[in-house]
């Protein structure tokens, strides 16, 4: 068998020789159009099969987040449709790179390009820069825990040390802001020491209000009492709001107003309009009722 293998290989040089210039172009020619059109093949079905792959992987990654994610009862629809929604980018993303990833060294086999040399000059590299990597990894590592404990989602607005913005995107290894003047932050999760999440199941109209010493504080507290009534029952605003602004407590002396504070609960991310529209009606009532909201004054006594 091998002294066959032999001597065909001897006559198939021999003829080969012995072809004309033109002959061998068009041989050569005929055999890169052969092999082109095997690995052509083989390519095109590889990269359909990764794309329809890839589509099935993200249904069914839709479907078992979905099926899988525990209902919180405290939280609104929307947050669970939030957190849905980010759990299903992540594992979506995160499986279409190993998808796509495996198509490539596919296609790198079929071409006879040798795969292992790559993979062990980048397991060398890989090993080289360890040192480097280990605060990706760090990065990676934080961003599963927050992810899996929901600390919070895409479209929650946030505080990471000072840095605070709306929840953009979310990956393993970053989360994204952008704040109220449009300013784009990317902040890896390694970096992330304390989260302040101010949407998570409810929000609060936190105010501080000044009014004159002047002022009958029993009045005071009957027409900020009323107008978080009136606003609450207000079919505009009733939607957003869990429960009334309400007075609180006399909250502060200070040098030219007596402080008073006034508490409500409202829907996520809703608390700055709520606020917005109940600092607009406490003036207009004060302003019926004669209440004065004082500014900054002192009393000189010359001697």
């Amino acid at each position: 068998m091998k002294f066959n293998l032999i001597k065909s290989k001897i006559y198939y040089g021999v003829w080969y020789k012995n072809l004309k210039y033109g002959q061998k172009r068009l041989l050569i020619g005929y055999k890169i159009y052969l092999l082109g059109y095997s690995h052509g093949i083989k390519i095109t079905i590889i990269i359909i099969g990764a794309l329809i792959l890839n589509k099935i992987i993200l249904k069914l990654i839709n479907r078992i987040v979905q099926f899988a994610v525990i209902v919180d009862e405290r939280a609104s629809k929307e947050a669970e449709k939030k957190r849905e929604d980010t759990l299903i980018r992540i594992f979506s993303l995160t499986s279409s790179i190993i998808i796509f990833l495996i198509a490539f060294i596919m296609i790198l086999q079929e071409v006879s390009i040798p795969v292992v040399p790559i993979l062990t000059g980048a397991g060398i590299v890989g090993l080289a820069v360890g040192f480097g990597g280990q605060y990706l990894i760090r990065d990676i590592i934080s961003g599963f825990f927050i992810i899996m404990e929901n600390q919070y989602r895409i479209g929650d607005v946030v505080s990471f040390d000072g840095t605070n913005g709306l929840v953009e995107d979310i990956s393993l290894r970053m989360t994204t802001l952008r704040d109220l003047d449009g300013i784009v932050y990317h902040v890896p999760h390694g970096e992330i020491k304390k989260v302040a999440n101010l949407s998570k199941h409810f929000s609060r109209v936190n105010l501080n209000l000044g009014i004159s010493y002047n002022a009958k504080l029993e009045e005071v507290i009957e027409v900020i009492n009323r107008v978080g009534i009136e606003l609450f029952q207000d079919p505009a605003w009733k939607e957003f709001i869990i429960k009334p602004p309400q007075f609180l407590r006399v909250d502060d002396f200070a040098e030219s107003a007596l402080v008073i504070k006034i508490l409500g609960e409202t829907l996520p991310l809703k608390q700055w309009e709520v606020t917005g529209e109940l600092r607009k009606r406490i003036k207009i009532n004060f302003d019926k009722e004669g209440i004065e909201i004082p500014f900054p004054q002192r009393v000189i006594h010359v001697v």
